[in-house]
C-alpha cells in the first residue's frame, strides 16, 4: 500500500452451488509476506449501517496495536493513515474496497492509523488485533481532518461517535505529543521481527 507497513492480503474464496468458502486468515502467509507473525491478543466485531464512519483510530506504541482487517459481510471503505512522527509519508493514507463478494484483507502494523466507513447496512467487519484494548493509550484523529483529506464518499451520509467528532486533527495530536514516533515504532518492529 501507499502506506509503509501495511498491506492488502487478496484471498481466494472457494465457491460451488452450496455457498463460498474463504480462508480469511493465515498466520503463516501474512508473516511470511510481512516479515512477522502477528501476536493475537484480541478479536473485535462491528456491524455498522451505511454511512457509520469508525476512526481514524491508533495505539501509542510501545506495545501499540497492529490489526488484520476483513469484511465478512457487506461493504467497507477502509483507511489507513500513517500517523507516525519523523516517517517519511506522514499524514500519507490509503483505502482499500473491502466487500464481502470479493474477499480481502488490510493487515496494519503498529503505529498507523486506522478507520472505515460502511458503504451498505448491516456491514460487519471482523478484525485480529495484536495488543487487547488499552483505554489509556489509545487515541483517534479526526477523521474528517481537511488536511489529510481522507477519500470518503460524497454520495453517503457520515455518522460519527461523539468520541470521533471530538478528535483532535492531525497537526493538534501532534502538538499534544498523542501521536507514536517512527524511532518508537521501528524498535518494536524490530523487536517483532528479530
Amino acid at each position: 500500500m501507499a502506506v509503509p507497513d501495511s498491506y492488502v492480503v487478496d484471498l481466494v474464496a472457494h465457491g460451488d452451488a452450496r455457498g463460498r468458502f474463504t480462508e480469511w486468515y493465515r498466520a503463516d502467509l501474512l508473516a511470511e509476506a510481512t516479515g512477522a507473525a502477528l501476536p493475537l491478543a484480541q478479536a473485535n466485531h462491528s456491524v455498522s449501517a451505511r454511512g457509520a464512519l469508525r476512526g481514524v483510530h491508533f495505539a501509542l506504541v510501545p506495545p501499540g496495536q497492529a490489526k488484520y482487517v476483513y469484511c465478512p459481510a457487506g461493504r467497507v471503505l477502509d483507511v489507513v493513515v500513517d500517523v507516525r512522527v519523523g516517517s517519511p509519508t506522514f499524514g500519507v493514507h490509503d483505502a482499500v474496497l473491502l466487500d464481502s463478494e470479493q474477499p480481502r484483507a488490510v493487515y496494519l502494523s503498529e503505529g498507523l492509523g486506522h478507520a472505515f466507513v460502511a458503504l451498505a447496512d448491516a456491514s460487519s467487519v471482523t478484525y485480529l488485533v495484536s495488543t487487547g484494548y488499552s483505554p489509556g493509550r489509545e487515541f483517534g484523529v479526526h477523521p474528517m481532518d481537511p488536511e489529510l483529506d481522507l477519500p470518503w464518499p460524497a454520495d453517503v451520509e457520515l455518522q460519527l461517535s461523539a468520541k470521533d467528532t471530538a478528535a483532535p486533527t492531525l497537526a493538534e495530536a501532534r502538538e499534544q505529543g498523542l501521536l507514536p514516533t517512527m524511532d518508537q515504532c521501528r524498535a518494536r518492529y524490530t523487536e517483532r521481527h528479530g
